[in-house]
């Protein structure tokens, strides 16, 4: 479907594009790209996400070229991404060997490793910066690393999850180590296995998934976490060494933020053994209740990882993740709903497509009113 139709055809649509390209030029200033990639990190990280394609300098790019529309940026990032030939297959990515840049935890004070706050905007005063008006050059001696920072060792640390799996309080997801199911080159089949849903809800719109996080927090989705653990920092990316077996050649360094949450549960084990024998219990006239008060708590997890520094949205996926793994008639626990409707491209495509001329099915929609509407009068004369 296009504007074929709109008074002027073909010019008008060249038209339209001079126009836009006329509003993206607009000004005495140029944007430069490096400027992009350089000072709107957060935006690039959130667009590389939603995109599903690590890289930064395209991202800029793409932001330049659609005058900053996030929606717009992601729409021509996977485009272009869907152009480019799979090569090589990395091996898996253990965030543990990541070198961090943040870490916090919001369950323990006093982690192994340490927590440390990293850039944040956290404890900011949320107030206008007016001298950023007159541009913020004259802080570049600020952005100079001390001596004893710039040649300070990587910092590593142990997941706080693998002590408490050590102690038995969190089970290993069944779904770990199962080959991962590719959702750019495959359907989203329903229902979903656990990577599916991963690698969907980390493209998902970040409005989107934070909304449903904040629905599912107020009450709409099955429980609360506490944030076990969130992490930022740089994870290189290995492959396979194509002549050498069994060695691995690094193919580059990635950002990301990573979050494990925890949700205190009813073990399901505990809850069917606290059930006991369901013949028992009829014969009881107890029928299908059981005493909760006797089923054994146990901790869930949720596991959010996204693309560069988005502290929300790797804590909102953790959430909707552990909501799908519940089991209950709740829309957030419904994964059609979850995974088919936070897709950025799809959504905003699909709305988007509501401009486009409807001209046929409308007509159509009116005649019917035009008949109802007469029909009623004449049904109306008729009873007078």
């Amino acid at each position: 479907m296009a504007y074929v139709a709109v008074t002027g055809g073909r010019e008008a649509v060249e038209n339209a594009a001079a126009l836009l390209e006329r509003n993206r030029t607009a000004g005495d200033s140029a944007v430069d790209l490096d400027a992009i990639q350089a000072r709107f990190g957060l935006l690039i990280d959130r667009v590389m996400s939603e995109a599903g394609f690590y890289a930064p300098r395209y991202a800029a790019l793409a932001l330049k070229q659609s005058e900053g529309s996030p929606e717009e940026a992601v729409f021509l990032l996977r485009a272009y991404r869907s152009t480019l030939a799979r090569a090589y297959k990395s091996l898996p990515l253990d965030c543990e060997d990541m070198t961090l840049h943040r870490r916090v935890s919001a369950a323990f004070k006093d982690i192994p490793g340490g927590q440390f706050l990293g850039a944040t905007y956290d404890y900011t005063h949320r107030l206008l910066d007016f001298g950023l008006m007159d541009g913020d050059m004259d802080s570049a001696k600020n952005r100079e690393e001390p001596a004893d920072k710039a040649n300070a060792a990587p910092i590593k640390a142990p997941r706080i999850s693998r002590e408490l799996r050590r102690e038995s309080l969190i089970a290993d997801n069944p779904d770990s180590n199962s080959e991962p199911y590719d959702v750019t080159m495959n359907p989203l089949p329903f229902p979903a296995e656990r990577s599916a849903r991963l690698q969907t809800l980390t493209r998902a719109d970040t409005g989107f998934l934070s909304g449903l996080a904040y629905a599912g927090l107020r009450g709409f989705g099955p429980s609360h976490p506490t944030v076990g653990e969130l992490r930022t920092g740089e994870l290189e990316v290995l492959l396979p060494h194509p002549l050498i077996e069994g060695e691995t050649i690094c193919a580059g360094g990635i950002v990301v933020t990573e979050v494990e949450s925890l949700f205190s549960e009813e073990s399901r084990e505990s809850t069917r053994e606290a059930a006991g024998d369901p013949l028992r219990r009829m014969e009881a006239g107890q029928g299908d209740r059981v005493d909760k008060s006797t089923a054994a708590l146990s901790l869930g997890m949720g596991y959010g990882i996204v693309f560069g520094r988005q502290d929300t949205k790797a804590i909102a996926m953790s959430i909707m993740d552990h909501s799908l793994q519940t089991d209950g008639d709740g829309i957030l626990q419904n994964q059609e709903f979850v995974l088919l409707h936070g897709d950025c491209l799809e959504m905003n495509g699909f709305i988007s497509h509501l401009k486009l001329p409807h001209y046929v099915t409308f007509q159509s929609k009116l005649d019917r009113v035009r008949r109802g509407g007469g029909e009623e009068r004449e049904e109306s004369g008729d009873a007078r």
